[in-house]
């Protein structure tokens, strides 16, 4: 979640159109955050130094980062405000924990269940240091999880299908942000030009500053 970065997500003010988009559309974490976390359970030990569609991340940097961002979206939801909400996960290279073959999956779990409770759809919470409506933490909840599967997921050569309402979710929400900046450009880097006829996750990943025929560098 670094300004400006390809890693992750750049938090600011939460455009009018944004707000418009992802308004209380609440649905379940579940399906999506269990499909990263089967991702992640395939990546095998000598993948960790491999390159991602992040520029700035390994794959085993990537993991780290999906470990900090779950810890940050299930306390986001929780409005357990503090330490893990007021960093940005995405300000440094993150460390992958020793054990993330175990924590990985338990907090996706726990930010899956923590999303699940009403009130974390309502009212006001904090992600990245920002303030935020809770529907739109809930957004941004699935667009990490869309976009930094499909990371995770096309660096280790693996299939991926995307829960269809965290995608959807993830679209709208990466379209709102381009079409209000006036730059053009993505909240994660510029947006890559895609098809209106291409398939829903293309478009998401090229709204994401992504290249969807992105593959991995083959050795020499």
């Amino acid at each position: 979640m670094s300004t400006g970065s390809a890693a992750g997500l750049p938090f600011r003010p939460i455009a009018r159109e944004e707000r418009q988009m992802t308004e209380m559309r609440t649905f379940d974490l579940g399906p999506q955050a269990r499909i990263v976390a089967r991702i992640a359970e395939a990546v095998p030990d000598s993948a960790l130094a491999d390159r991602t569609p992040c520029p700035a991340y390994t794959v085993g940097d990537l993991l780290g980062h999906l470990t900090g961002l779950a810890v940050a979206f299930r306390d986001a939801a929780r409005k357990d405000l503090g330490p893990t909400t007021d960093t940005d996960p995405g300000s440094a290279v993150p460390a992958l924990p020793a054990h993330w073959r175990e924590e990985l999956p338990a907090v996706l779990g726990e930010l899956a269940e923590a999303w699940t409770d009403p009130a974390a759809w309502t009212g006001m919470t904090r992600a990245g240091g920002v303030d935020l409506p809770g529907d739109i933490a809930g957004a941004v909840a699935a667009d990490e999880l869309v976009v930094h599967g499909w990371d995770l997921a096309r660096a280790t050569g693996q299939d991926y299908a995307p829960d269809p309402a965290a995608l959807t979710a993830s679209h709208a929400f990466l379209l709102a942000a381009a079409e209000e900046d006036d730059r053009g450009g993505g909240i994660f880097g510029p947006v890559v030009p895609v098809p209106d006829d291409a398939p829903l996750l293309d478009r998401a990943v090229g709204l994401s500053g992504r290249d969807p025929g992105w593959k991995p560098p083959t050795s020499p």
